[in-house]
Order: structure tokens, then C-alpha cells, then sequence
């Protein structure tokens, strides 16, 4: 394997220490950039931006570990605009001030800035304003980093005045790629087999900077033979997943799940699960959600539904985790399985709505209660038919608002337990009818 890996000989007193793997890599064009052909290609965002010569204020929105700041650093190049780099966690309004008045005295003597703010999404609404004049007078191009949804996290002025840019999770291919890079810098191939390779690459998660800090502790490990993928488990530690219980992660996973419910895939449903469940997702939540989605998407389709998850959750409450957890994988995997109804869920909204629309409509007077003189002298319960004095224990009345129409608000879906009350309904429907016709 050469002596790549072989660190026993100690650097000489006073020789430069080398700096790290993912710094002497870093791109020196933005065509070398890897894993974002989708915003720097020629018809991508930034692409069509540099190739007409003008370059707006950015947010460039991603995972960690794709690219941001190299990105905005090439920019800066391509523009010819001094670069100035910061961070929302470290800085504060009196560095902001003598960083504008900076920019501004370089502007005075033609020359431009590109501030590059990471962890953007850190400053509050107050510092966010801050720097709408001068991204309107032309002292700064801002670009702002933020792994968060900037939808969310920034304020709707500065998104109006800057373009955001999604960056993409690196791929599989794209790791490849940049492991390929590092060990052309490194003069030698990866003492790994193919399977530790592809270990490797998922440990990375798709994140290039954590990618190169694994491989420059291979380097530094200097195996006798090549790793397999044990081995490699063994000596390294799996990246955390990427996940924020309050970040868009949670919103994006937990959608995730309630769409692989509703479309009938137990095994999505159940990876899912587990992804939150590995991400630290607190499963009462989970548990509350599930039930959630019982109502929801299933309804009276299987009545049973909301019980599985009452009663996984009430598992989970007796057990704990890690037992508990497999109650809820199953009441997942029941409701991916079940029919599947929104009728109830459809009907509820539509009777809000026509709650709303109605105001204060009283009950028809014949099925008020009339426990004094002057409420029968009104004719509340006037002509009430009592339906268990029904032959057929329906007395077909009208029990919605004087002159309101039926409105015709649930339908049963002809699937699961619902067929069976579709039937009711029509039964009834038929009932209704004869009484109506007096027979």
C-alpha cells in the first residue's frame, strides 16, 4: 500500500503542519464543485446568473457538508467582490456595523463585497432587517447559509430580496467522486474492500466535509491489510443522522410517514418510523400522531384502527423504549394495512364550514324540549315523533334548521367496514323518503 498510511516517522521539528483533507481539496472553480449540477449547471440558478454577469443576493439552502461556503467563496471570485465571511452564532451588531462601514468605504473606491453569513437563520428578525439597505444601495451582495427552512426561518423582506438556492444532499456518486479526489491527493488508494468502500460512503450520509474527516482517519490508521466492513464499523463511529426534533427533518420525516400510511406501504411506513424513532423523536409524539392518522385517513373504513393505536400507546406508556417502540411499528403497520377512508374526516370539515355559514340558527321547534307553559304555547315539541313508536324504529323527521336543505355531508367510501354504513345511509335515505311521500 506505500507509505501513505505509515504515520510511525514524526514530522521534523518545525516542518509546516499539513492542513486538513477536506482544506486542501476544496474547489478552486465552481465547476469542481460536487453534487450541485442542478444550481450551478448552465440552465441552473447560479449558472444562468454568472453566465449573463450579475449576481443577485442568495440564500443557499442545504444540509451541512454540500458546498455552501465554497460556493459563495467562488462566487465572490467569479465577481471580482471582496469576500467577508461570518458567522450568525458569533457575531453581533457592532461587528455588522464596522462591516458595512467597510463595505462601504470599499464601494467609495469602486470595489464590491460579498458577505457570506452562515447559520443565517440564527440572527433574529432585528439583525435580519439590518441588512435590507444595504443590500438595496448596492453596498453588499449578501449570501446567507442555512441548513433550516428559510421559508420558516427568515424574514418574508429578505426573502423578497434574495434568491434561494436549494443545494442537494450529496449522492452516492457524488461521494464517490470526492473520495476518488482525496485519494488522488493522498497518492493512494483507500485500504478498503468494496463493501467497506460502500460503508464508507453511507457512514457519510451524504455529507462531503464528514466523508473527508473519515478517510483521513483511514489514512492515519495504517492497516496491515485492507478493511472490511466490520473491521471499518469497528474503528469508526457512524455519522449521526441528520435530524432536528424542531427542525424541518421532523416535519419533512413525519409527512413522510403519514403519506406511506395513507398510501397502503407498511415496509415506507415502518422505515420511516424507525428513522425518527434512530433521530431521537420522542415516540409519544409518534404514538399521538399515529392515532392521528386513524381518524384521519381511515376512519370508519376500520373502526378497529383507533383502538390498535390507543392501545399501542398505552404499550408504549407500560413499557417504555426500546419495548414499547414495537408496538407502535405495529399499530403502523396495521394502519398502512387497513382500508382506508377520509369520508368522516371530509364530513367533519364540510359541517364546520356550514356551522360557520349558518350563525345562530335554531333547532326546528318540534324537536325542542318544552319543560314550561310558555315554551308549549310556542310549539316547541309540537308534533315530535318519538322513533322507537315507529314500526320500523324511524320516524324519518327533519332535525337540521327550519328550511335548510339537507346538505348531503358524509358519503361513505365503498371500502372496508364504510361499505356496510353505505348501506345504512341509503336505508335510511329510502326511508326518509316514504315518510315524506306519507307512506
Amino acid at each position: 500500500m506505500g507509505d501513505l498510511f505509515d504515520t510511525r516517522d514524526a514530522a521534523p521539528a518545525g516542518a509546516a503542519v499539513p492542513h486538513p483533507l477536506a482544506d486542501r481539496l476544496r474547489p478552486a472553480r465552481l465547476s469542481d464543485v460536487v453534487g450541485q449540477a442542478r444550481a450551478l449547471g448552465p440552465d441552473g440558478p447560479l449558472g444562468a446568473m454568472l453566465a449573463a454577469g450579475t449576481l443577485s443576493s442568495l440564500v443557499l439552502w442545504g444540509p451541512p457538508g454540500v458546498g455552501k461556503t465554497t460556493i459563495a467563496r467562488l462566487l465572490a471570485d467569479s465577481a471580482a467582490l471582496s469576500f467577508v465571511q461570518i458567522s450568525a452564532i458569533f457575531t453581533g451588531v457592532p461587528e455588522l456595523r464596522r462591516i458595512f462601514d467597510t463595505a462601504r468605504q470599499r464601494r467609495a473606491q469602486g470595489l464590491g463585497t460579498l458577505l457570506f453569513v452562515d447559520e443565517i437563520h440564527r440572527f433574529n428578525k432585528a439583525q435580519q432587517d439590518g441588512f435590507l439597505p444595504h443590500m438595496e444601495d448596492g453596498t453588499i451582495v449578501l449570501v446567507g447559509a442555512t441548513t433550516e427552512n428559510p421559508s420558516f426561518e427568515l424574514n418574508r423582506a429578505l426573502l423578497s430580496r434574495a434568491q434561494v438556492i436549494v443545494l442537494d444532499r450529496l449522492s452516492t456518486e457524488g461521494l464517490e467522486a470526492l473520495a476518488r479526489r482525496a485519494e488522488a491527493e493522498l497518492g493512494a488508494t483507500l485500504p478498503l474492500t468494496d463493501d467497506a468502500r460502500a460503508a464508507l460512503i453511507a457512514m457519510a450520509d451524504g455529507d462531503g466535509r464528514a466523508l473527508l474527516n473519515l478517510i483521513e482517519q483511514i489514512s492515519a490508521m495504517a492497516p496491515a491489510a485492507p478493511l472490511d466492513a466490520a473491521a471499518l464499523g469497528r474503528r469508526l463511529m457512524r455519522r449521526a443522522a441528520q435530524y432536528d426534533k424542531s427542525g424541518d427533518a421532523h416535519y419533512n420525516l413525519i409527512s413522510a410517514l403519514h403519506k406511506a400510511v395513507r398510501g397502503s406501504d407498511p415496509e415506507a411506513a415502518l422505515y420511516w418510523l424507525a428513522r425518527m424513532l434512530e433521530g431521537g423523536e420522542d415516540p409519544r409524539y409518534l404514538a399521538r400522531r399515529i392515532t392521528r392518522m386513524a381518524v384521519e385517513d381511515i376512519g370508519l373504513a376500520e373502526p378497529q384502527a383507533q383502538a390498535q393505536c390507543l392501545a399501542a400507546w398505552d404499550v408504549y406508556e407500560r413499557l417504555g423504549s426500546p419495548e414499547g417502540e414495537l408496538a407502535l411499528a405495529q399499530a403502523v403497520t396495521y394502519l398502512a394495512l387497513a382500508p382506508k377512508s377520509n369520508a368522516v374526516y371530509a364530513a367533519w370539515k364540510a359541517a364546520r364550514r356550514l356551522a360557520r355559514a349558518t350563525g345562530s340558527e335554531p333547532p326546528p321547534r318540534h324537536i325542542l324540549n318544552a319543560p314550561t307553559a310558555l315554551m308549549k304555547a310556542e310549539g316547541y315539541g309540537a308534533g315530535y315523533a318519538y322513533d322507537h313508536d315507529a314500526e320500523d324504529g324511524f320516524s324519518g323527521q327533519d332535525y337540521f334548521p327550519e328550511g335548510m336543505a339537507r346538505p348531503g355531508l358524509y358519503a361513505p367510501r365503498e371500502r372496508g367496514f364504510e361499505r356496510e354504513l353505505k348501506k345504512r345511509v341509503a336505508y335510511f335515505e329510502r326511508l326518509r323518503a316514504r315518510r315524506r311521500e306519507g307512506r
